[in-house]
């Protein structure tokens, strides 16, 4: 294994924690909600708590990742996700669990900022989309854990289930803060902050070598020395880029899909435990589907595997939404149109969103273009998380409204992939910038 796959492996463990965050909670809602006795408003907020951290930490992880470097942060994200497990695990009040949901969503966005731009940042270009997949595949890997440790939890019994299921995640915490510590700062970082020869040496060990004076210089001339800011006008079309693929990749409806997999397959007229087993298959077509992304990303390119994923999206959505059109029949084959939807979102949106967007912005500006990429995507999922249990219990054709909508907003994303997004596969970073004329 190369020092970049190894590298890359180790920031890729926030992915997994990202995953098995963002699923955990699947197992747990319902017994939540009748354990402090919340009515759908507050279940859909208990749920989103986690979300609204992942706007925040995606928000704010930018200036920090840029003033103290990613290791460092990256460590920091570790910690809190460790703290989020365990205050989970035991929190006896509500406003406590949501508190530590909260914080669990903080090292999520955050993670969803700093993990990909680091891989992307010590990544040799040739190998770029694959390395920096390996984060999207690592947070599937983390759902499929998740789905799976709460199916065999489920019987563990009503009172405390929940609680083993949420406490699992400080395991894998503490495995990446200790590997973390093996791991060197992003060279172009280090470039950054005037460490060119600290830097070379990294670029050396990565197969980069006379990296790092050249990417002193392309800064000097476009920065003119001095850091820059993301909003100056000089970077509107990455921005535009980065905000639509992010919203999109939300509008798809996954992350309710993923946070309340079982009711779905309960409204579909599954019981309960076939309902968690359903998740699994879920769990695993996501696992599977985004591994095959990766072999391919580098080969057909970002563009490509996008529009593949959009036709697959729209038609699969198409079908579980006439699944619940009629609520008098309940209609079991909703298994396959959902497994089929997240296999083309794993192939396509799931696989090419945090790798595309570490790659269109230049050096300076790439923690806070970052930022706001991943900003707009958690925003995007704590909308569509929170409302999707008051559109389903509020109407009996609420499950039907959401998946229409989602099948017309995967229409609208085709559109915006094949006539406006560039390509980017097989391009240095500097490469892109230069194409996208920044």
């Amino acid at each position: 294994m190369t020092y970049p796959t190894r590298i890359a492996l180790i920031a890729a463990l926030g992915g997994f924690l990202f995953g098995f965050e963002t699923a955990v909670i699947s197992g747990a809602e319902k017994t939540i909600q009748e354990f402090w006795k919340l009515d759908a408003f507050w279940l859909g907020f208990t749920v989103a708590a986690s979300l609204i951290g992942t706007v925040l930490g995606s928000l704010i992880i930018g200036s920090p990742a840029q003033k103290y470097g990613r290791k460092k942060v990256l460590i920091g994200i570790a910690l809190f996700y460790l703290l989020s497990a365990v205050g989970c695990a035991l929190a006896q009040q509500w406003i406590l669990f949501v508190l530590f949901r909260f914080l669990g969503g903080i090292a999520v966005g955050a993670s969803s900022v700093v993990g990909p731009m680091y891989i992307a940042e010590i990544s040799p270009a040739r190998i770029r989309g694959r390395l920096a997949g390996m984060f999207q595949l690592n947070i599937v890997g983390g759902i499929l854990v998740a789905y799976l440790t709460n199916y065999l939890l489920s019987g563990t019994g009503e009172e405390n289930a929940w609680r083993y299921m949420l406490g699992v995640m400080a395991a894998p915490a503490v495995l990446f803060f200790i590997l973390l510590q093996f791991i060197p700062e992003s060279p172009r970082w280090l470039v950054l902050n005037g460490k060119d020869q600290e830097a070379e040496r990294i670029f050396i060990r990565l197969g980069e070598q006379g990296a790092a004076q050249l990417i002193r210089e392309e800064h000097r001339l476009a920065a003119g020395g001095t850091r820059e800011k993301l909003f100056n006008g000089k970077y509107n079309k990455p921005i535009f880029y980065a905000i639509l693929l992010a919203m999109f990749n939300q509008l798809s409806g996954i992350n309710a899909i993923l946070y309340y997999a079982p009711r779905i397959f309960e409204m579909a007229g599954f019981n309960k435990a076939d309902a968690f087993q359903q998740s699994v298959y879920i769990g695993l077509a996501n696992f599977l589907f985004t591994a095959l992304a990766m072999t391919l990303i580098d080969r057909f390119g970002r563009k490509r595997l996008l529009l593949t994923g959009a036709v697959g999206m729209v038609f699969f959505l198409a079908l579980t939404a006439v699944s619940f059109s009629n609520p008098a029949v309940t209609d079991k084959h909703v298994i396959i149109y959902l497994i089929g939807f997240i296999a083309f979102f794993a192939f396509s949106q799931g696989a090419v969103i945090w790798v595309f967007i570490s790659e269109i912005f230049p050096n300076s500006v790439r923690s806070q273009g970052g930022s706001l990429g991943s900003f707009t995507h958690w925003i995007m999922a704590a909308i569509i998380s929170w409302i999707f249990p008051i559109i389903v219990e509020g109407s009996a054709m609420g499950g039907f409204y959401s998946f229409v909508f989602y099948s017309v907003m995967m229409f609208l994303s085709f559109l915006f992939i094949w006539r406006v997004m560039p390509e980017t596969k097989g391009k240095s970073l500097e490469q892109i910038q230069k194409e996208l004329g920044i």
